[in-house]
């Protein structure tokens, strides 16, 4: 899904070419220099380092520039004089004469690029409004901010400097607990809410994903495939896998016919996104339904896969902050060490191989195995969940739960684990019955 690039001509670009310009030029020679080359707009200021230490010590003075923001209103607030308000009336000028002045600068400093009148900006001129919304209108007044360096898309994009920990931690932490609540209260509680609780994310996951393909102009149907997906869960958790792979060909088949009423247009790219999202998200998800499902100790099962998932993140976390010195994909996750991967490892292995022994009497060491398998499909999991956020240039899927992103940034390990761990558990605990 990634874009030509649309700069790809062999014709050199901004100060690399050498424009042949004509004599007569109606403003001044100042602003060529020998040679005819163009003279860059900033290169006669001085040049200022800022130090990560002297950028974080500076006070952050530059405004907050988003209409109604207070910051917005003072930079503004001086009125302007008649002169700047009422601009002359044009005069028609034959064509090839300049209506300067000779010696004019075409573009003073603090001049404004581009026209205003009745006090809106035109579309076009720098962002546009979003749809719906009116076009923001700039208060009258001239400038008095004093700019500097801004990292990333700090205030002077109207957003506030991130934190140093990327995530708000009480917040994260309160929702894992919540998250994990409702999962572990379903599964020993009422065993059958343990279906709705998956069906209702599976919807959101697929939901999520349609939004965000739609970055790279694919335009998968979500109605159908959110309820394909949960038919899908549904027949896997009553009639086993054979109705896994039924409800996958039938999610298919519906997306393909209510997309293909919409035209013929992008038709390939539409649903090969809507095949990716079938089978990423209901499909793997529906074996979490056959794990359930497993008579007698089907929520053992799913309880395990669970906990040697959140060991591998927390050995992973744990041992690459700590000791991580080597990227594993730094194109594709740079925070990801072999370090921290083989922390995950030794902690879901650990942990995976005393569990197994004491609920399923399996040996320690196919339980560490076990623990091997999930750890290493989680990991796979999310760095494939992260290589397609890449490609599509978002961070989250959404921001659905605070301090995580969305539902699928949580669901990207489990959805590769719990295939694996069903596959596993058969060999090493078989359903008896």
């Amino acid at each position: 899904m990634s874009h030509l690039d649309p700069y790809g001509s062999i014709e050199p670009r901004g100060r690399d070419r050498t424009a042949a310009l004509p004599a007569g030029l109606p403003w001044p020679d100042r602003e060529l220099e020998p040679g005819g080359r163009v003279r860059h707009a900033y290169a006669d200021q001085s040049t200022t380092t800022w130090s990560p230490q002297r950028y974080d010590d500076t006070p952050d003075d530059q405004p907050t520039l988003v209409p109604g923001h207070p910051d917005f209103e003072r930079a503004w607030a001086d009125p302007v004089s008649p002169a700047d308000s009422d601009p002359p009336p044009t005069v028609p000028q034959p064509v090839g004469v300049d209506p300067r002045p000779a010696g004019t600068d075409p573009y003073p400093v603090g001049s404004d690029p581009y026209p205003v009148e009745g006090g809106a900006r035109p579309v076009g001129a720098g962002l546009s409004p979003e749809v719906g919304e009116p076009e923001p209108t700039r208060p009258p007044g001239r400038w008095h901010g004093r700019r500097r360096p801004v990292r990333g898309g700090g205030s002077s994009a109207g957003h506030g400097r991130p934190s140093r920990a990327g995530r708000n931690l009480p917040a994260a932490i309160a929702v894992g607990l919540a998250l994990g609540g409702l999962i572990v209260g379903s599964l020993f509680f009422v065993l059958e809410a343990f279906l709705v609780v998956l069906a209702g994310a599976v919807a959101i996951g697929i939901g999520e994903m349609v939004r965000a393909v739609r970055r790279a102009d694919a335009h998968s149907p979500m109605t159908p495939l959110i309820a394909g997906g949960v038919i899908t869960v549904g027949v896997a958790w009553f009639s086993g896998p054979d109705a896994l792979m039924l409800g996958l060909l039938v999610t298919l088949g519906a997306t393909a016919l209510w997309r293909l009423a919409d035209g013929l247009t992008n038709l390939g790219r539409d649903l090969v996104a809507a095949m990716l999202i079938a089978v990423y998200v209901p499909f793997l998800a529906g074996f979490a339904a056959l794990l359930a499902a497993a008579p007698g100790d089907g929520h053992l099962r799913v309880l395990v896969t669970l906990v040697a998932v959140v060991l591998s993140d927390t050995g992973g976390y744990a041992a690459g902050a700590n000791f991580g010195r080597h990227a594993m994909a730094p194109t594709i996750s740079p925070k990801k060490s072999w370090e921290g991967f083989v922390g995950s490892v030794v902690a879901a292995a650990s942990g995976s191989a005393l569990l197994l022994w004491l609920l399923f009497d399996v040996a320690p060491w196919w339980g560490a195995l076990f623990g091997v398998a999930v750890s290493v499909a989680a990991v796979l999991g999310d760095l494939g969940e992260s290589m397609i956020k890449r490609d599509l240039g978002i961070k989250d899927m959404s921001n659905l739960l605070p301090g995580h992103g969305g539902l699928m940034d949580r669901l990207d390990s489990i959805l590769f684990a719990v295939p694996t761990a069903y596959l596993l558990l058969a060999v090493f605990a078989p359903v008896v019955g």
